[in-house]
């Protein structure tokens, strides 16, 4: 299964769309691009592998594998960038400004749903990240 997630950049955060086969499932919110610095920018755009992933704080979430120079970078709900997010990807149903959504935790069930469904049928997940 491939994900895409094209997004759309501002000074003050990144807008995205994520879809699979043509359909979108939700939108994103992440940091602003800051060529990649951690914890204050977005991941850089290309092909990364999702797997799943436990910690106390998100319970059961996605992991995006093998980011060049980042670690623990991971999908999960958060309504705005610049506050809750630290280089993740946020899902949220719909925005309300720039690296700001809502209903996220709404969004995350629906990706969480279809990505671990296609992991327990042994399929490799993948996420296209590109603008």
């Amino acid at each position: 299964m491939v994900l895409v997630l094209s997004r759309t950049y501002f000074p003050e955060g990144t807008n995205g769309k994520l879809a699979c086969d043509g359909e979108l499932i939700c939108c994103t919110i992440e940091l602003p691009w800051r060529e990649n610095e951690k914890r204050v920018s977005c991941i850089p755009e290309g092909y990364y592998l999702l797997r799943k992933r436990y910690s106390r704080k998100f319970q059961w979430h996605i992991e995006v594998v093998a980011v060049k120079n980042r670690s623990s970078i991971l999908l999960h709900p958060a309504n705005n960038a610049m506050k809750e997010l630290k280089g993740c990807i946020a899902t949220v149903t719909q925005f309300s400004g720039v690296g700001l959504g809502l209903q996220s935790r709404q969004a995350f069930a629906k990706v969480k749903n279809l990505v671990y469904e296609a992991l327990e049928q042994s399929s490799i997940v993948s996420l296209i990240v590109q603008s």
